[in-house]
């Protein structure tokens, strides 16, 4: 799932080996809105795929890589901030 302060939209990405740009267009498209993306990578963290990071700062998005747990209190917390973000969650 990919959630904004304002929406929230299904995402096909099951596992970190599904993680590329491309899925993570609809952030991408956002980017006049979005400035940070937090990646919830699963239940357990994983390091993130290769060239995730530069390819979304090309988009001026901060990447912001954990475990789906902390990325949803990280999420919460941020928005409290009223910070331009969204999250991309890989399901537990």
């Amino acid at each position: 799932m990919v959630v904004f302060p304002d929406h929230s939209s299904a995402w096909d990405v099951q596992s970190v080996a599904d993680l590329t740009l491309e899925s993570l267009l609809p952030v991408i498209e956002s980017s006049e809105i979005t400035d940070i993306l937090i990646v919830g990578c699963g239940p357990v963290f994983v390091d993130e795929p290769a060239g995730l990071r530069d390819g979304l700062r090309k988009h001026g998005i901060v990447l912001e890589w954990m475990d789906t747990g902390a990325a949803c209190r990280t999420y919460n917390v941020l928005l409290a901030e009223d910070r331009r973000l969204a999250a991309a969650l890989i399901a537990v």
